[in-house]
């Protein structure tokens, strides 16, 4: 029952991630800047959770850990285009942008973790 709980948790987390960056997107000016970084972070930033849904069903343990992979890629590019947003500012609403990067930094965390651990649990068998 736990390891469910601790799914759901983080397949939770993922979806709330997504929503905080879609509420960003929709928050940036509609200037070259604001479209072109709206573009980017709406890729970006909602695509580790519908990433993390596959690799939740992976084939394999090396299918796992290239979904997780993907993942960690993608948020990495999204703490990225945060750290910009925040810096121009293109915002107003910078505790937003506040709140989703330090979650940002959090599932890059999981997700090194969890591909680090996939990587041993492969080698011992």
């Amino acid at each position: 029952m736990q390891d469910k709980k601790r799914k759901y948790d983080l397949e939770d987390r993922m979806v709330e991630f997504s929503i905080k960056i879609i509420d960003i997107v929709e928050k940036l000016p509609n200037t070259k800047a604001g479209n072109h970084l709206a573009g980017q972070l709406i890729r970006s930033g909602t695509s580790p959770t519908f990433n993390y849904g596959e690799a939740e069903s992976a084939e394999s343990i090396n299918d796992f850990i290239h979904k997780m992979s993907i993942c960690l890629k993608e948020l990495r590019e999204t703490r990225l285009c945060l750290i910009i947003i925040k810096r121009k500012p293109l915002i107003e609403d910078i505790p937003l942008v506040d709140i989703t990067l330090k979650e940002n930094q959090e599932l890059i965390s999981i997700f090194g973790k969890s591909i680090n651990t996939a990587e041993k649990n492969k080698k011992k068998k």
